[in-house]
């Protein structure tokens, strides 16, 4: 696809129509109120929660676009000037409220963006969304992914949101005596939230702007902000902190409980073989890192590596409750995808590897992953840690100037620097 076309995440000048894939804040870096380069296409619920995200935004920009459905969209080649048609679909991501990939199609071939996104093997709507993806590409390869890479590592291993949520509300009950707080964002982690109000049969408070937010999604009566109805409380990520709970725990006995597929910055205790204070019914199973990299061929042994329930403080515990993807389910979906050409779009995190070291084979591109496994080689020596480097990879949204458009057979060159 040529340059200054299409834009997925990225709000500056220079592209004639927009996507975005979620609300997640750094996915809307240049993105604001008064913002106004062009159409955006979104979800439909995207769509519901923008006005409270951006106040005052020109709504008419808006454009809805319908999951599982080909949309059609009218645009000129920058470098012909004639009209192109690309058809575009979006496609449940399954990250957080509204979150969606979205799989491109015109003379440029197939190009695929997912977004934040996590397919567990296990998720309804993971298999909804694999057979949607499959039925739409046909006989159809997918020329360029553009992949959420979080935690393209397999030092990340952990289980299915469904098995991180029971290990949550086992934490609540085994401190009946304490109050509550749960860590998270603006958005997201509501179906972790639903599942423990629903299994332990209480409310949950949450701050006044993520109220209003849980009453747009149709949460209306598990929620509240009046700290006197329950123990339990969600608060802002940000405010989640060791000084906070040491703080809150001079008035009251409190537990905190951070929902993160990465491991806290913090080393976890020592000597806790429970985590969940002196409930003799629930063991705790604290894994180690290895300096071995371990090698994931089948997502339903996920359980088995997974990391579990760790306590890194006397008065907090993080469960590896993630709505990325872990290395194991990103690794199945490149081999459903099988892409011709394939880019991480998070060039930086804690342990970033390029994608390409590992799932390079996987596209057909053996060569390209021998030379970057020989260069990881060099540099890692002894220490698996030296594989954590920058990314070699540009994780900008568009690609290739230089690819080829689409005939009946077609021909396309990726370059990897």
């Amino acid at each position: 696809m040529e340059r200054g076309m299409i834009s997925v995440d990225r709000w500056s000048d220079g592209s004639q129509v927009y996507f975005l894939t979620h609300l997640h804040v750094d996915h809307t870096k240049g993105l604001s109120s008064t913002w106004k380069r062009g159409l955006l296409f979104c979800s439909r619920i995207t769509a519901k929660l923008f006005p409270f995200k951006f106040p005052g935004f020109k709504l008419s920009l808006l454009r809805v676009l319908e999951i599982g459905r080909w949309h059609p969209i009218s645009l000129v080649s920058p470098t012909t000037g004639s009209r192109t048609t690309v058809d575009v679909m979006a496609i449940d991501a399954h990250h957080c409220p509204g979150a969606v990939m979205y799989l491109f199609r015109g003379e440029f071939g197939c190009m695929l963006n997912t977004g934040d996104f996590r397919w567990e093997p296990t998720s309804t709507r993971a298999q909804i969304g694999r057979s949607m993806l499959l039925n739409a590409l046909g006989n159809d390869k997918v020329d360029i992914l553009y992949l959420d890479n979080t935690y393209c590592n397999p030092l990340y291993s952990f289980p299915s949101r469904e098995v991180a949520a029971k290990q949550v509300v086992d934490v609540i009950a085994s401190h009946p005596n304490h109050d509550i707080v749960i860590g998270i964002d603006t958005l997201g982690k509501e179906d972790l939230l639903v599942h423990i109000a629903r299994v332990l049969k209480i409310k949950i408070w949450v701050w006044p702007e993520r109220l209003q937010i849980m009453h747009l999604l149709g949460f209306n009566d598990i929620f509240t902000t009046q700290s006197s109805l329950t123990r339990v409380r969600a608060i802002p990520r940000y405010s989640f902190s060791i000084n906070t709970l040491e703080g809150l725990n001079m008035m009251r006995p409190t537990i905190g409980i951070m929902p993160s597929g990465l491991p806290w910055l913090l080393k976890p205790l020592e000597g806790n073989a429970n985590a969940f204070g002196s409930s003799p019914s629930i063991s705790h199973h604290r894994s180690k890192k290895s300096t071995k990299v371990q090698s994931h061929s089948d997502t339903h042994k996920l359980n088995e590596n997974s990391r579990t329930v760790e306590r890194y403080h006397e008065y907090m515990y993080s469960v590896p409750y993630s709505d990325h993807s872990c290395f194991a389910e990103i690794k199945e979906f490149v081999k459903l995808v099988q892409p011709t050409c394939l880019k991480g779009i998070v060039s930086s995190s804690p342990s970033y590897v390029d994608p390409l070291y590992y799932f390079g084979r996987l596209l057909g591109t053996d060569l390209q992953s021998q030379n970057l496994r020989q260069n990881f080689e060099t540099k890692r020596g002894k220490s698996v840690e030296a594989l954590l480097t920058k990314s070699t990879v540009e994780s900008d949204n568009s690609t290739d100037a230089g690819m080829k458009k689409r005939k009946k057979k077609r021909s396309f060159k990726c370059s990897f620097e």
